[in-house]
């Protein structure tokens, strides 16, 4: 129960210190809206982290423009090195989706993903969200293990279910995907 507690009073800690658009820490990484000329340097970032499904650099450029405010970019020393992508599904007001969540090799086991996660979450375009919701392909242990993490700190249920099976896909040689439903919770208050 200690334990829990601690946990709960940290992943507080957090919400409160994210969500600026444009927040920095001491070792220099910064946080803030995706802008249309990173579309490119994105699209590079996605490559080299596999297991990501890579898109055209085209998607990438319309997230920046037309989804900034549900997407973040972690920018060190000038360089991208991660990005997460997002968005409010237009029927399900009150659900976040989580596309892409993508750590340069170089940068990983530094909580940058969940700190991407809890500086979206805190920005007024997700604040009043009470769902998070992504797809993981079975084999992706390191995003399952981040998304059962952030549920254990909002204290919120973790719920998972088939989503896409891998005929959905056609002929394309994909993974099933697995749907991570998390919540309710509560950003603030």
């Amino acid at each position: 129960m200690v334990q829990l507690s601690k946990r709960l009073q940290e992943a507080r800690s957090m919400k409160s210190d994210q969500g600026s658009s444009d927040s920095e820490d001491v070792g220099r990484l910064k946080f803030r809206k995706p802008r249309l000329n990173d579309g490119a340097r994105i699209s590079e970032l996605i490559r080299s982290c596999k297991p990501l499904d890579i898109n055209s650099t085209y998607c990438y450029l319309l997230l920046c423009r037309d989804f900034a405010d549900t997407c973040v970019v972690a920018e060190e020393g000038g360089e991208i090195v991660a990005f997460l992508s997002g968005y409010r599904p237009p029927d399900r007001w009150d659900v976040f989706f989580i596309w892409q969540i993508a750590v340069d090799v170089d940068s990983r086991n530094r909580g940058i993903a969940k700190r991407m996660l809890f500086d979206v979450l805190n920005r007024p375009s997700t604040r009043d969200c009470r769902y998070i919701e992504t797809t993981i392909s079975p084999s992706n242990e390191a995003s399952k293990r981040l998304f059962r993490g952030l549920a254990q700190e909002l204290d919120a249920h973790c719920d998972v279910s088939d989503c896409f099976s891998e005929s959905d896909f056609g002929d394309f040689d994909h993974e099933a995907e697995c749907l991570f439903n998390i919540g309710p919770f509560k950003m603030n208050g």
